[in-house]
């Protein structure tokens, strides 16, 4: 007799509540002010109660449910003494069978779009044209609005955030780490969604997603920043690199 754990994935998310706690937590966003939910802390059953308006048992039940399915996965948060709160993730392996978009129909969408513009229209191009097409949903209101470069670290990061979110929606799993005092983020692209097409004419593939990653940077007011994609890097890794031009005031010394 098959255990819940053992079946399929798209079995356990007949349920609609388990759809919505699945989705709540694979759509946080990679980077948040401090103390607000992201992808990698997640949320705890009762802010999952909270905003989605159920009772807490019932959160519970179908978090242990999803749990055993290998859609979230949960960790222990200790603040002080007392008992850690436990709190859940989406799980990334099983999700990408599962909600993974569709790399390919995007890419054709952004080609078609090259297309009826007319004009010889390069790859990196007809992705910036496709992330500018797509500024208001990129800048959505729960996103960074700014259109004037961010003028501190923490500015720019969250910009980058959206950039994250952007490739996530393309299939991407990506993590991201900074440097030069934070005017520099390197964002590591892990499993491709369009590997055997980057491999085959990494012109169209690398290219629509450096475009992508500059045009959602113009939509956010960055136009100014320094993107460069290196493929590769590993079998299944890619690296970004994204550095603003704006210099930062240096903090102060101790």
């Amino acid at each position: 007799m098959m255990t819940e754990a053992q079946v399929h994935p798209l079995d356990v998310l007949a349920s609609p509540v388990r759809r919505e706690i699945v989705d709540a937590l694979a759509n946080l966003p990679h980077l948040a002010p401090s103390g607000r939910p992201t992808r990698s802390t997640g949320m705890t059953a009762a802010d999952l109660a909270r905003r989605l308006h159920l009772h807490v048992t019932t959160v519970r039940f179908h978090l242990d449910r999803l749990e055993q399915a290998g859609l979230v996965s949960s960790h222990d948060e200790r603040n002080g003494v007392g008992r850690p709160r436990r709190r859940f993730t989406a799980h990334p392996g099983n999700l990408t069978e599962v909600t993974a978009p569709d790399a390919y129909r995007l890419l054709a969408e952004v080609l078609a779009r090259a297309m009826a513009a007319g004009g010889a229209t390069d790859a990196v191009e007809a992705g910036r044209q496709w992330a500018r097409a797509h500024a208001i949903e990129l800048t959505g209101a729960d996103l960074p609005t700014d259109p004037d470069p961010a003028r501190t670290a923490g500015a720019w990061l969250a910009k980058v955030g959206v950039v994250l979110d952007v490739l996530d929606r393309w299939g991407y799993q990506p993590t991201v780490t900074t440097a030069d005092a934070g005017r520099t983020a390197e964002l590591s692209l892990n499993h491709c969604p369009l590997r055997q097409l980057a491999v085959d004419n990494p012109a169209v593939a690398c290219g629509v997603h450096r475009g992508v990653i500059q045009g959602a940077l113009e939509a956010l007011g960055e136009g100014a920043a320094t993107v460069s994609l290196v493929p590769f890097v590993e079998p299944n890794l890619c690296v970004a690199r994204l550095t603003t031009a704006t210099p930062f005031p240096e903090r102060p010394s101790p």
